[in-house]
């Protein structure tokens, strides 16, 4: 008897997890599907709109899902997932150094996001919670990620590794932060965002390799204002 209850509670265990790929499988293929319906009907699109272009009903929608929101932040995680986070994690594990490295993690951040405007638009107009966990979860792997490569790079170095964390983070955030500004409302071009963050970025990184990454070293020196350039005379 014990054997025989051994073996159902295995084989029900077995189409549980069999039950729940599927499901996970189902449910990244309707993610998949409401990305490229975003993206040829804008980030307007209804839930209606949705299920017509997936080819499935909006009762199939909403028994993976609970509600829009919750599509929503499946898209966002799923963006993240495939697009944003492997992309950026290329350009961490780049060969290139010092400037060219610093600007080309800020340009593949900039343009992976603009390439995707209609999907970026869709999800940043939800205001629910969860999706600004996702958000949040994306960037806290990014920022990992980008403070993992400065610590070993600042090892290498000999240098003092005690604030990677806060400007791992510092950056990921402003060059978030900034490119959504922008793609609200495009003031300048990508090249011209990208550069501007860069000089910011790459000005603060010089700022912290003069000092060797040190604190003490930064609280004991002056700090005076930089010189202001001069202007040309008006003839």
């Amino acid at each position: 008897m014990a054997q025989q209850a051994h073996a159902i509670a295995v084989k029900t265990d077995g189409r549980k997890r069999r039950w729940h790929q599927h499901k996970v499988e189902r449910r990244n293929e309707l993610v998949d599907g409401t990305l490229e319906a975003i993206r040829r009907l804008g980030s307007n699109v209804s839930m209606d709109e949705i299920a017509a272009e997936i080819g499935v009903s909006k009762t199939v929608l909403y028994r993976y899902f609970v509600d829009k929101n919750d599509l929503t932040t499946a898209v966002m995680m799923r963006f993240a997932q495939t697009t944003l986070i492997p992309n950026m994690a290329r350009a961490l594990s780049s060969d290139l150094d010092g400037y060219e490295l610093t600007r080309e993690i800020i340009r593949v951040y900039v343009e992976t996001v603009a390439s995707e405007p209609e999907p970026y638009q869709f999800v940043m107009a939800n205001n629910s919670a969860s999706k600004s966990k996702a958000v949040a979860t994306s960037e806290q792997i990014i920022a990992r990620m980008l403070a993992v490569m400065l610590r070993r790079r600042m090892m290498t170095a000999g240098m003092d590794t005690g604030g990677v964390e806060p400007w791992a983070y510092h950056t990921v955030g402003g060059v978030q932060l900034a490119t959504h500004s922008w793609m609200t409302n495009r003031r300048m071009t990508a090249d011209e965002l990208i550069d501007y963050l860069t000089m910011l970025s790459w000005n603060a990184l010089c700022g912290i390799v003069e000092v060797g990454g040190s604190l003490e070293k930064f609280r004991s020196q002056a700090h005076p204002s930089p010189a202001l350039p001069k202007h040309k005379l008006q003839e």
